[in-house]
């Protein structure tokens, strides 16, 4: 006997709000973390200290 168990989002306590923010948050995630991803590639990091050398973490 194979025995299934779900709960409804409603029985969770997720209303309205809740799902219009989870549903806003998958949207958004993806796209920012592709820009994120092309912003901080090892050649960027690299550009970006080259640009501004006394700017470093630890250089004052």
């Amino acid at each position: 006997m194979i025995s299934y168990f779900a709960l409804t989002i409603s029985e969770m306590g997720i209303g309205k709000i809740e799902l219009a923010i989870i549903g806003a948050v998958i949207l958004i995630f993806p796209i920012l973390f592709v820009y994120a991803s092309k912003n901080l590639d090892a050649k960027g990091v690299f550009e970006w200290m080259m640009e501004k050398p006394n700017d470093w973490i630890g250089k004052k």
